[in-house]
């Protein structure tokens, strides 16, 4: 039964004139009657009763109209929640990322993503690659932002940008006076500080030390950034770090240095499960998360 045909049955309860309900509902009176006679043969009862003066409502009627009226909000509700869905008044959507875009990135984006649709609700997980795939693929999130994983043929990637990776040591470190950049398996010597094998970090720097006939075995290997700035500042190693994780540490007692040619690039992008739709709002934000990173991505390379 169509919402068209309980609205007539309700217009004609409330009018009680087939003529002002048939205005009510854009249709002639003759219209209107084949359509309430059509459905009181559906229900297999008369819901009026009609005289040449009034039309009443039956006992069936009456049951059928209290039932009707709950059905047409219910419709309208559910054509209301679809409009504010699409127009973004209200929804939600999670997001997995890498600490280090987790505390530069994402918190501006959230920020501009608020303020043009602030009844959308966030929520943020910062984690290593290696979960980040994970919360996607089980849905727990709707997107992730991390780095490229080849093994992850489930889900979607899109690369957004590339990071940079770069040197980091103390002040007054013998590396200070090099007026060069230098490769990172040349810089061994040196204790280094890394995060741990799990991270995509890691992974990038064993790789590219691997192309060397190098295996990486760093003095001190731990899971937060700042505690890696902290470490260095202190004279305890040296680190190599993308550019978005250098960007959080604002220290005096750090010094930095590009890695020798073609360096390290570690791709970032957004995953997404593969065959399941994204709603108007996570889309509506990827789209601010790739204006974000492509700004960034020019303003660091004029800045080399």
């Amino acid at each position: 039964m169509s919402t068209k045909e309980l609205k007539a049955v309700l217009a004609l309860s409330q009018t009680r004139s087939f003529g002002q309900a048939a205005l009510q509902m854009h249709l002639s009176q003759s219209a209107l009657s084949a359509l309430i006679a059509r459905v009181e043969t559906h229900i297999g009862a008369r819901l009026f009763e009609r005289t040449t003066r009034a039309v009443e409502l039956t006992d069936a009627g009456q049951i059928f109209v209290s039932h009707a009226q709950e059905l047409v909000r219910d419709t309208q509700r559910a054509v209301q929640a679809v409009a504010d869905a699409v127009q973004l008044k209200t929804g939600a959507v999670s997001v997995a990322a890498l600490p280090s875009l987790a505390a530069s990135t994402v918190p501006e984006v959230f920020a501009t993503f608020r303020q043009i649709h602030p009844g959308v609700r966030l929520s943020l997980l910062d984690t290593l690659s290696g979960p980040a795939f994970d919360l996607v693929r089980s849905g727990k999130v709707d997107l992730a932002l991390t780095a490229a994983d080849p093994k992850q043929e489930d889900l979607a990637y899109e690369q957004l940008t590339t990071d940079e990776f770069v040197l980091i040591c103390p002040t007054g470190h013998p590396l200070c006076n090099h007026a060069q950049a230098i490769a990172l398996h040349e810089t061994l010597q040196y204790p280094h500080i890394s995060m741990s094998a799990s991270a995509s970090v890691r992974q990038y720097l064993d790789a590219e030390l691997h192309q060397h006939g190098h295996t990486f075995t760093p003095a001190f290997e731990v899971d937060h950034i700042a505690t890696i700035g902290a470490l260095v500042a202190h004279g305890l190693g040296i680190s190599a770090l993308p550019e978005t994780a250098v960007s959080l540490l604002k220290s005096e007692a750090i010094h930095y240095l590009p890695l020798q040619a073609p360096g390290i690039q570690r791709p970032l992008g957004v995953v997404t499960r593969r065959h399941a739709p994204l709603s108007y709002a996570a889309q509506a934000l990827i789209e601010l998360i790739k204006q974000a990173l492509g700004h960034s991505a020019t303003a660091s390379n004029a800045s080399r």
